[in-house]
This record gives C-alpha cells, structure tokens and sequence, in this order.
C-alpha cells in the first residue's frame, strides 16, 4: 500500500506537475461572445466590471489538486493550506500601509497607472505582467522583493484607484486654476489696485485704451494731428517755463541781511564744493578784513548756502542746464559777494 501510494505520488507531482489526472477532465474553455461589429472576444471570469460597482478583486492562482494517497497517510508533508478572505484582508492592509500601490513597480520602476496589477501574500505589489516575465525568466516562483516561494497572488485595483484620483485632482486643480486667473483678470480690468505702482499702470491702461479709442474713431490725418499735440505740448513747456522766471523774485536788501543771518546760525564754515574753510562774514577787526580780502571770496546765496565764488563759478559752467541750481538744495537762485 505504501509503495503504491508512492508511485501515485510520484506520477502526480513529479512527472506531471502541470497536469493533474484529475483536472483533465474538469477543465472549461473560456466563453466567447461577439460584439457587435462582429468580432469575437474572450471573458475571463472575474475580470468584468459590473456598472456602478468597482472592480472584483480575485485571487488568480488555480485550485490546489486533491491530495495524494501518499499525503493523506501522512507520508508526504501536505501542501500550505490557501489563504482565506480574513488573512487576505490583513495582508492588503499591511500592502496599504507600506504604501506598495503608491510605488511604482518594483520590476520595470513604472507607475501602476490602469495596468492589471497583484498582491502577492507576502504584502508586495507588482505588475501582472512584469510578475510572469520574471517567474518564466527565471524558472521559478519566488517574490523579487523578498524571495518568498510558493506565494499566492490576487488580483488589485488599488493603483488603478490611486491614478484615478490623482488625474481627478489634477484636472481639478487646472479648471481652479482657469476660473481664478480668469475671474483676477476681470478683477483687474475693472478694479483699481491699492498699491501706487499698480494704481499707476491701471491708470495708464485705462488711459491707452482712451487714446487707441480715440485715434481709431478720429476720421482725420492721425500725423497731422499728433503734429498739432505736439505744437499745444511745446507752447504750453515755454508758458510755464516764463511764468517759473516771473515767481522767482530777487531778495531785496532786508532779505540779505535775514538770508545772512541764517548762514550765520548754521554755524558751517566749510564750502561744500572744495571741502575747505570759507571767510566768517562776521569779521570786524581791520587786520580781519585785511585776511578777508587777501583770501578766496565767498558767495551767499538766496538759499542761505555758503560757497567759494571761484568753485561756484567752475560749478556753473560745468552745469549744462541755464539755470543753475544750489548744489546742496536743488533750488533756483541770486547771488551775493560778502
């Protein structure tokens, strides 16, 4: 009896592993169905979509063959036992918590995207695919992660989940982003802004598209009229420029004394152009106003700012402008030797 057992074991695992004797006749060919155009296509069972549900996840590997007479007399250690719904459930939970659909395969390094993909039982994620390339390149089956034998593997759709989520949000996010940009430019187009640079261009805007309204409805010679804007521009520059002269008066006697007075108080003795001292205007002795004389002469200005006549002289004639101005407060003005 035990011999025979053997021999049956024998026959069964080792010189026809991939086809039992009791599987020949239990096998079912798939079933086809036409389309419409024709064409016939085949289903595999559990690879369906039913509307309005999510994909059946399915554990892929085929039913174990019955045991041996050699492993029911306890002659041949029996094979694992097939894991059931509960220890599949914890092992997709440990997957989701290391994140493996989130991953990209470990095989060929790509996203999951909408390609099949599966569970092994040791928690890894693979490509259907990529996980069958590698079984018959490498003859065996054995997990290229963790090198785990005689796996089991189910059928997911976690990656195909993660991707449609991702191109939901993706999508999402661009049409956000088109309805805000498009409701700032409205904002924009009819709001002022409070910061002045803003404010400023705002303005502009608003006033170029015065202007391109403007010349575009204007049924005379656009040259000729930009001609005529420039001339009223010109005219009104020498208006304003006469009527700048005319304010600025010459300070009387009375003003040059209260001008002095304030040179006086600043207290600085020192001309701003040469950096070196100037004559004190205050001088009284004889042999002080002999020294005086001798020395550079000073200029009092209408500003009440002390300079060097030679270095304000050298100052104006290098100034491009016809009128000069102070070099310390940017202000038209008169001049008088002290």
């Amino acid at each position: 009896m035990t011999s025979v057992a053997f021999q049956d074991h024998i026959t069964r695992t080792l010189l026809h592993p991939n086809d039992p004797l009791e599987l020949r006749g239990n096998r079912k060919a798939p079933t086809r169905t036409k389309d419409p155009q024709g064409r016939g296509r085949v289903k595999e069972k559990g690879l369906q979509k039913q509307d309005g549900q999510e994909e059946r996840e399915y554990v892929l590997d085929p039913a174990p063959p019955r045991l041996t007479l050699a492993q029911k007399m306890g002659l041949v250690p029996s094979p694992a036992r097939r894991l059931t719904e509960d220890e599949w459930t914890q092992v997709k939970a440990r997957s989701v918590e290391q994140g493996e659909s989130a991953q990209p395969c470990a095989i060929c390094r790509e996203e999951f995207s909408l390609q099949p993909q599966v569970l092994l039982s040791c928690s890894h994620v693979f490509h259907r695919a990529c996980l069958r390339a590698f079984e018959r390149f490498t003859g065996k089956k054995c997990c290229p992660m963790c090198r785990k034998e005689q796996y089991e593997t189910r059928v997911i759709h976690d990656g195909a989940r993660l991707f449609r989520q991702q191109c939901a949000t993706r999508i999402q996010a661009c049409w956000r982003g088109y309805v805000a940009r498009k409701w700032y430019r409205n904002v924009r187009k009819t709001i002022c802004p409070k910061d002045k640079r803003l404010r400023r261009k705002f303005f502009e805007a608003k006033l170029q598209e015065l202007n391109d309204s403007f010349v575009r409805y204007c049924h005379t010679d656009v040259e000729a009229f930009l001609s005529d804007i420039d001339r009223s521009l010109s005219s009104s520059r020498r208006v304003f420029q006469q009527l700048e002269r005319k304010l600025v008066s010459q300070p009387r006697e009375n003003d040059w004394d209260r001008i002095q007075s304030q040179a006086i108080q600043r207290d600085v003795w020192d001309c701003p152009i040469c950096l070196t001292a100037l004559c004190s205007p205050s001088l009284g002795t004889e042999a002080q106003r002999s020294t005086h004389r001798q020395s550079r002469r000073t200029v009092l200005l209408s500003c009440s700012h002390l300079f060097h006549q030679l270095c304000l002289e050298a100052l104006e004639a290098f100034c491009v402008d016809s009128t000069p101005t102070c070099p310390l407060c940017r202000s038209a003005y008169d001049k008088r030797l002290i």
